[in-house]
């Protein structure tokens, strides 16, 4: 039996994927630890052959933000990250382990475009936008020299993730689908993730202790309008789609505030090279419009 610690307690990710592996109950033991304060401190990491690390800070307005709040983003997502991975290594004493960090596509700054198509290579380099991004990637850079050939280390740089109960830009979809009478059919294209596509790459990675960098991804790109189509549908509330106003969407992107940022959100493009996602088994368990069913059921 292969076991699995969490280390973030009420996290979005980290609870989803225990209760997706609970099929898997017999072959797994999956535990949850708080990271808040110090008692964390005094558990024993040593018996566990995977710690997943979920603990972390993200969705805030990082234009608005103290430089107090900027250093607690540094304090959680990096240095938090780098101090539960060197102890869990300390306490193996040299025995095998994996620990896996999440990222995220955000490493890669937050430009879009409605025009163009962004593409993300794997000759990308990362380049943060905000504090939340470059917290990310500094703790990666500090996680790789821990790697060696008894510690695994496995990095996630999944893009935006959806699914039941989830935060974020999925949420605001939900609402626009089914209060508004028409929509911008709009063509752009967005990587996401579906939560039982992630799970399920997760327990690949943990099954073949993979080590090294990843970008899971569903198997299809997304169009906002689509997406919000889809939605609406699953609610029976007829949605018009409107072609030919991709000027003032385009208009809206350069507004300042909160109208411009929801604007390149919604309509930006932002994309994983798709075989920058493979893997040789197929973790896709769940295509889009399946995946919209099962959350708006």
């Amino acid at each position: 039996m292969k076991k699995i610690l969490i280390t973030g307690a009420n996290s979005y990710i980290g609870t989803s994927f225990k209760k997706w592996m609970t099929q898997f109950q017999d072959e797994y033991q999956i535990d949850t630890l708080s990271v808040r304060g110090d008692a964390w401190r005094e558990h024993d990491f040593s018996e566990y052959d995977t710690v997943f690390h979920v603990a972390g800070i993200a969705h805030a307005d990082v234009s608005k933000v103290s430089e107090e709040t900027k250093q607690l983003y540094y304090a959680v997502n990096r240095d938090l990250a780098i101090e539960t991975a060197k102890k869990y290594k300390q306490d193996l004493s040299g025995k095998n382990g994996q620990f896996i960090y999440m990222s995220s596509i955000i490493i890669y700054g937050e430009e879009t475009n409605i025009n163009k198509k962004r593409v993300i290579t794997p000759d990308t380099k990362p380049n943060p936008s905000n504090f939340y991004g470059d917290s990310k990637l500094q703790a990666e850079i500090g996680l790789q020299p821990l790697d060696d050939d008894t510690f695994h280390v496995a990095i996630l740089r999944p893009p935006m993730i959806y699914g039941p109960g989830s935060k974020g830009n999925y949420q605001q979809l939900v609402k626009l689908a089914n209060k508004l009478p028409i929509f911008p059919d709009v063509k752009n294209e967005r990587s996401m993730l579906y939560i039982e596509n992630l799970c399920s790459f997760i327990k690949l990675i943990v099954d073949n202790e993979e080590k090294g960098i990843f970008f899971p991804q569903n198997k299809e790109y997304t169009s906002t309008s689509d997406m919000v189509k889809m939605i609406a549908q699953t609610h029976n509330h007829n949605i018009v789609m409107i072609s030919g106003i991709n000027w003032l969407i385009k208009g809206m992107m350069h507004f300042p505030g909160k109208v411009g940022k929801l604007a390149v959100k919604a309509f930006g493009n932002l994309v994983y090279s798709k075989d920058m996602s493979e893997y040789y088994i197929d973790y896709r368990i769940v295509n889009l419009a399946e995946s919209i069913k099962k959350i708006e059921k």
